[in-house]
């Protein structure tokens, strides 16, 4: 019994895996923008787009495409300290007393590069995104 479960489990997982495999147009779009990505694995964000976590010039990195491969936008962590210096004078200058936190590098097809922050001020916590020269994006 305990066999044949193992053996429905595995099934299921497989399908599930393959029900989830992103179009070719998806795969080629992520092999063209980012050659040579390995561990790559998949998850469909809604029914038109397509989220792809991978290693890649040794970053982890997430990218999002459309169903027709149009590239969306790309994430990856970094340390605080290698955000640009227009960004952490804007922290300086705009959060007074925040500590930086955590910090995503982002670039969108519409926006370019982004800067995502978590900053923490005591018990309060908020994220805050910047542009490269520092504006105030989203807070």
């Amino acid at each position: 019994m305990k066999k044949n479960s193992m053996l429905i489990a595995a099934t299921l997982i497989a399908g599930y895996t393959f029900a989830q495999a992103p179009p070719k147009t998806v795969i080629d779009a992520l092999e063209k923008k980012f050659p040579n990505a390995t561990k790559v694995s998949w998850e469909k964000e809604d029914p038109q787009e397509w989220e792809a976590e991978f290693k890649w010039k040794g970053s982890k990195i997430s990218a999002e495409f459309k169903q027709d491969g149009t590239w969306l936008e790309t994430e990856k962590d970094i340390k605080p300290r290698a955000l640009p210096q227009s960004v952490l004078a804007a922290i300086r200058l705009e959060f007074p007393g925040w500590k930086l936190k955590e910090a995503e590098e982002k670039e969108t097809a519409e926006q370019g590069k982004l800067y995502e922050t978590d900053l923490k001020k005591g018990s309060e916590k908020k994220s805050v995104t910047f542009k490269e020269d520092g504006t105030v994006l989203l807070e």
